[in-house]
């Protein structure tokens, strides 16, 4: 006869073993903070390539207005403009960055404690089911 339980608990297994289940393993393998740093750390570099690009081709479309009138205080303004402008955005996607991986890194810690306490259940159902036959 069959056990819904065991269906049930196998077909959650099987949903998460498909969707969710190489990701979490995988991060699950890490330390939190290990794992939040180094994803913080690349966040910041693509930031920062992001933001090259961006102040690059804004200075070659405006490149003739700017050019106007430039004097060594206008530059000097002009750069610390954009560097105070680059350590707010760096600041800001650092710390919501090292959050969002912390929290990441904990739900798929949850989920594969999850998932091998629900395969152990399912191992205690079939040895169970091999002792009654």
């Amino acid at each position: 006869m069959l056990d819904k339980k065991k269906i049930r608990l196998m077909t959650r297994t099987a949903i998460y073993e498909k969707n969710h289940a190489e990701e979490d393993v995988k991060i699950s393998t890490y330390y939190k903070k290990d794992y939040a740093s180094l994803n913080t750390w690349i966040t910041l570099i693509w930031i920062t390539v992001g933001y090259v690009l961006v102040a690059g081709l804004f200075l070659l479309c405006t490149a003739d207005t700017i050019m106007e009138g430039l004097t060594i205080v206008k530059l000097i303004l002009l750069a610390s403009i954009a560097l105070g402008f680059y350590l707010v955005l760096l600041i800001a996607y650092g710390v919501g960055a090292g959050n969002f991986y912390r929290k990441k890194h904990g739900r798929a810690k949850q989920r594969v404690k999850r998932y091998y306490r629900e395969l152990s259940r399912l191992e205690k159902m079939y040895k169970k089911e091999k002792d009654r036959s």
